[in-house]
């Protein structure tokens, strides 16, 4: 019997390869990166308008860049701060060429951010989505509108602060020194300078909490207060937590400080500051510091650290706020720095009605005067009642408060252009609360009563035919006002 023969089997025919121009075309790596970087840096831009618009951000453009989120950091960083820079520029452009319709309307950050690429960017095509594709055919019709934007150039050393709780300076010095040039700054302890434009964002010790990128006018306002091993601090408005963790340094991780924090998000991102900082004597209280009583369960706090909210006037090229839509009108905004005046008089008040306190700092980052001397000014009477005098911080250094009243000259100063920040710092001390030199911490020499001291001192020294210095009242900070002089007794106790 004939067996049947199998059927052949014919084999698939392969597949045309279409030559539609529809299709779209496979990205590359560096395509497919540059795609999502714009989409990603167009959901931070809409937050940061949004929050300007609103004059109540969210948070920083580098706290939103470098967010757990997005994954391509440095292009979406640079990407957001060239398209603000270059925003009122591309609005006109926008509006010349009557791009801005109601398609686009709902992409808006989006289309911010590819209209930069194609004025300013260095992209020589753009590929990837329909905006990409849109913007790319008028490319010629948008650069004939194009006036160039030249905004000021803001640049400052890069200063880190070694958190002595984890990392001891030199062997930080010697990690940062394999891929930077370091150096120690020669005033505040701990602190690092290194060159402008240092990214550190992805350093391993930024991330496991080794060092904190922190200015040198931020830095301080803690080594101000000087809180000493096993004292009992407050930090009256502690969030974001850099200062509330320089404190738990100087105190080499003794004694208790007490974080307040009003704001629920702040204060968590203040628990997240603590916990990267190794810190363990923090204790973080959500509440209004205002309501907090003197004598109550805080009432054997011996320092105040008071850093409230302000107007951030001098720290603004720092955050970028120069970038944003609000920054460019010269219109000063006089009710909120007003009602931020108001608060800040109220928590200085409050503070010094501790009845243990020894030690307030007062600081802000803003370089309006009303937020500045003349709170610090307002209060003064009730300083006095309660035994407070102002001290000189960091006595060498130039800038002091504006000539407003009399000791003014005792306030520090920061100076936001020459010194890329602008900061403002006051030291309160009880009178007779310091009892020897080296418990003299913060202070250079007292206000007021303490010229009397000063005058026997200087009989004392023309006696002794001696130069001698004043004593050094923080350790390696506060340097001697006459530099040539050598050790003596403690005759001028």
């Amino acid at each position: 019997m004939a067996r049947n023969k199998p059927a052949s089997v014919k084999p698939k025919p392969k597949p045309k390869q279409t030559t539609d121009k529809s299709a779209k075309p496979r990205l590359s790596n560096a395509e497919r990166s540059a795609y999502f970087a714009r989409r990603e840096a167009a959901k931070v831009l809409r937050t940061v308008l949004q929050g300007d618009a609103n004059r109540q951000a969210v948070a920083s453009i580098k706290s939103l860049v470098y967010s757990p989120s997005i994954r391509n950091k440095k292009a979406t960083f640079a990407l957001v701060c060239q398209t603000l820079k270059h925003l009122r520029i591309i609005k006109d452009v926008f509006e010349i060429e009557k791009i801005l319709n109601s398609k686009w309307k709902r992409q808006e950050e989006l289309i911010y951010i590819i209209a930069y690429d194609i004025l300013f960017g260095k992209e020589i095509s753009l590929v990837g989505g329909d905006a990409e594709k849109f913007f790319t055919c008028r490319k010629d019709a948008m650069q004939s509108a194009l006036a160039k934007l030249v905004p000021p150039d803001i640049t400052r050393p890069c200063y880190v602060r070694v958190n002595t709780l984890k990392l001891d300076v030199d062997s930080a010095l010697h990690e940062l020194g394999k891929q930077f040039k370091v150096q120690k700054d020669g005033m505040i302890p701990h602190l690092l300078m290194l060159p402008p434009h240092t990214d550190l964002h992805n350093h391993s010790l930024v991330l496991n909490g080794s060092i904190f990128v922190q200015g040198k006018a931020s830095s301080m306002v803690a080594a101000v207060l000087d809180p000493k091993p096993g004292w009992e601090v407050l930090d009256a408005c502690s969030a974001p937590g850099n200062k509330t963790v320089h404190l738990a340094a100087l105190m080499k991780g003794k004694g208790k400080i007490i974080a307040c924090e009003l704001n629920k998000d702040r204060a968590k991102r203040l628990e997240d500051t603590i916990r990267l900082s190794g810190a363990t004597n923090i204790e973080v209280m959500h509440g209004d510091f205002l309501k907090i009583d003197p004598k109550g369960p805080f009432s054997k706090v011996s320092a105040i650290l008071l850093d409230p909210s302000c107007s951030g006037s001098g720290t603004a090229s720092q955050r970028l706020d120069h970038l944003l839509p609000s920054h460019t009108t010269d219109v000063v905004d006089t009710q909120r720095l007003n009602k931020l005046a108001a608060f800040q008089k109220k928590a200085l008040a409050h503070a010094l009605s501790f009845p243990a306190v020894e030690k307030i700092v007062y600081s802000t980052c803003s370089i309006n005067q009303i937020e500045n001397e003349d709170v610090v000014n307002s209060v003064l009477p009730l300083a006095t009642s309660n035994g407070f005098q102002l001290a000189t911080p960091f006595p060498q250094w130039q800038l002091r408060g504006r000539p407003v009243f009399e000791g003014s000259e005792h306030l520090l100063r920061t100076d936001p252009v020459k010194d890329k920040e602008g900061f403002f710092i006051a030291l309160f001390v009880k009178k007779g609360s310091v009892k020897n030199p080296e418990e003299r911490s913060g202070s250079g020499k007292l206000a007021g009563s303490l010229s009397n001291d000063e005058g026997r001192l200087k009989r004392s020294c023309r006696a002794n035919k001696k130069k001698i210095a004043l004593p050094v009242f923080y350790r390696g900070i506060f340097k001697p006002w006459l530099h040539r002089a050598r050790k003596t007794s403690n005759s001028f106790n």
